[in-house]
């Protein structure tokens, strides 16, 4: 009997390994893999990010991917849980959720220790991000995202530094301030607007959201969707909603929505921004956001699209039943950055991480050569050494491949006399060095 089931066994184990499928090399759909190229790329994109946002004095911070499925909840509702996101239930009866969004997160720690913070926080962070829904361009189910968010301060001076920072982010990438718009809008103008014609909640919420659908539906379609919901009143709404000027006209101009708006448009301007344009139909999640949004918009006819943007959002602390606490930031996809730096062509040129690529003339110089990487490490040189037996040739073809800049060719007479022949592979000049004079040389490109 025991023989019989390890004939059993053996069969079952050889059909398992002749009929077992090959493993797809593709990556889960709506993710990418990151080829050290891509990495460059990605790497220079939060490089950017990082760099200005500490040079207006805002602090990095970091949670876990993984939340409770109820902060979501409580913040987005149970449509979004279970539709858009990756919940699952942990080994602890627990469910949890990949987050999708950095604000809960950071709304969390505010309320944890809100006490203990000094105001105003100035904070960033660049999440890893998860939401289930059908990739396209500019949007796939995992990506990375700058959050730039100041608490603590009601004025337009928070508006005016978020959205500094975040027109110093595109001229940091190398665009120019034709390459794109700041629009900005305000909900409590919006607010005054759907006022003026006497709506209800109701008609106002059915409003905003076909106002959010503008630009990406024929205009006879949004036309006859609010007919549908205010009746005579649509050709007024749509005439004042393409002229922003007869708009502010029509509201109170001493009303205090058309004042911040007005007094922001100002202080932009003094700060030097002036691609600045209010846009009445720009929504951004409208419940979401309870006063000035904005959006950074691309203005290339091969990438006409939103870019990144953000608003103010005061009741940031409400599901934890908090005090409020004022709040300003936005967040930015580093799928459009990618695809905005392409459209602009502004992708940085690839290089190699290593600086220089020590080639050998013979296998039995390996270990000199390991030395010699060495003291060029200790001098501040990212150095990479031949470990293969390829001839001469084959090891300079192999870094220039890499794109690695210099190639060093250690002999016995270059150990001996302790000059190198160094090559910049782009240029093919050629000069022997001493080994302090190497950095200098490979750190000028």
């Amino acid at each position: 009997m025991k023989k019989i089931l390890q004939i059993v066994e053996a069969v079952d184990f050889c059909y398992t390994i002749f009929m077992k499928k090959e493993i797809s090399t593709e990556s889960y759909k709506g993710v990418r893999d990151f080829y050290p190229e891509d990495m460059f790329v990605q790497n220079f994109i939060f490089s950017v990010w990082k760099s200005v946002a500490e040079s207006f004095g805002y602090s990095q911070y970091d949670a876990s991917v993984l939340e409770p499925a109820e902060l979501y909840r409580a913040k987005s509702g149970e449509e979004i849980v279970g539709g858009q996101t990756y919940t699952f239930t942990d080994r602890g009866e627990r469910e949890v959720t990949l987050r999708p969004e950095m604000t809960p997160t950071v709304a969390r720690m505010v309320a944890g220790r809100e006490h203990d913070l000094q105001f105003p926080l100035r904070w960033f962070s660049i999440p890893n991000l998860f939401r289930y829904e059908k990739p396209q361009r500019g949007r796939l189910r995992e990506h990375w995202q700058l959050n730039v968010d100041i608490f603590g301060v009601e004025s337009l001076d928070a508006e005016v530094e978020v959205i500094s920072l975040a027109s110093q982010i595109m001229k940091k990438f190398g665009a120019s301030e034709s390459d794109f718009v700041i629009k900005i809008n305000s909900r409590k103008i919006l607010n005054d607007l759907f006022a003026h014609f006497n709506l209800t909640d109701e008609q106002a919420q059915k409003v905003s959201k076909l106002i959010d659908k503008k630009e990406k539906i024929p205009a006879e379609t949004f036309q006859a969707s609010l007919e549908e919901v205010i009746g005579d009143k649509t050709a007024e709404l749509i005439s004042l909603l393409s002229d922003p000027t007869k708009l502010l006209n029509t509201l109170d101009r001493e009303s205090q929505s058309v004042f911040d708006l007005t007094m922001l448009m100002e202080k932009l301007s003094r700060a030097g921004l002036q691609n600045v344009t209010f846009s009445p139909t720009l929504m951004r999640g409208f419940d979401y956001y309870t006063g000035i949004v904005f959006e950074v918009f691309d203005t290339h006819p091969e990438n006409n699209r939103s870019v990144f943007g953000g608003g103010r959002y005061d009741d940031l602390l409400d599901i934890f039943g908090k005090r409020k606490i004022p709040a300003f930031g936005f967040g930015a996809g580093d799928v459009t950055a990618r695809d905005f730096l392409e459209t602009h062509n502004l992708l940085p040129t690839y290089r190699a991480s290593a600086d220089i690529f020590i080639c050998t003339l013979k296998p039995e110089l390996t270990a000199d050569a390991l030395a010699l990487a060495e003291g060029l490490r200790a001098l501040g040189v990212n150095t990479a050494v031949n470990l293969s037996a390829k001839k001469l040739g084959d090891q300079i073809k192999s870094s220039d491949k890499q794109k690695i800049p210099f190639t060093l060719v250690l002999g016995d007479d270059e150990i001996v006399s302790g000059l190198y022949p160094l090559k910049n592979l782009e240029t093919g000049e050629e000069k022997k060095v001493k080994l302090e004079e190497i950095l200098e040389i490979v750190k000028k490109i």
